[in-house]
């Protein structure tokens, strides 16, 4: 068993635990990512290599990353439309700015609040907090976001379930 663990960074044991695939959650992207891996197979390692561990992982946390993702591409479209408003306004007599800029305000408003909130539950560090909220004011950066947010919460809830079943213990 720890042959087969070692050799596939502990994927196999969490399949053969949870079934082919919990609830379709455990994908090439997912399975891989350098953190989990680590989570999994720390337990035959020392404890100071469990401590390199991203972020504790638990349900809350998987929660706080799904409201941050499904308010960010919302987010993102509605700057693209606020800016395609500022467009027409100047080319155009249609004046639809002040209503998207109220959506948007609205929008990036929770979008802040859920940022900092999912801050608070997964513990990130500077560099990924500023990253989040950074691609929150670009243009396209909620997209982005939104990619980023659903593997990590993914990821999230398979060491969660992991956790619950004991095959990593932190």
């Amino acid at each position: 068993m720890g042959d087969r663990r070692e050799a596939d960074g502990g994927v196999a044991d969490i399949r053969g635990r949870f079934g082919a695939d919990p609830a379709g959650l455990i994908n090439s992207r997912a399975a891989t990512m350098g953190w989990f891996v680590n989570a999994v197979t720390s337990r035959s390692r020392s404890a100071t290599r469990l401590q390199k561990v991203r972020a504790p992982v638990d349900m809350t946390t998987a929660s706080a990353l799904r409201r941050l993702r499904l308010v960010s591409a919302p987010e993102a479209v509605s700057f693209l439309l606020l800016l395609l408003c500022s467009v027409l306004k100047r080319t155009t007599d249609f004046n639809a700015v002040p209503v998207m800029g109220a959506v948007h305000g609205v929008l990036f408003v929770i979008y802040v609040l859920f940022w900092l909130d999912a801050w608070n539950k997964t513990k990130w560090g500077l560099k990924t907090a500023a990253l989040y909220f950074v691609l929150s004011v670009l243009p396209t950066g909620g997209f982005f976001a939104d990619r980023m947010l659903r593997r990590e919460a993914e990821a999230s809830v398979i060491a969660a379930r992991a956790r619950k079943e004991g095959v990593v213990n932190a």
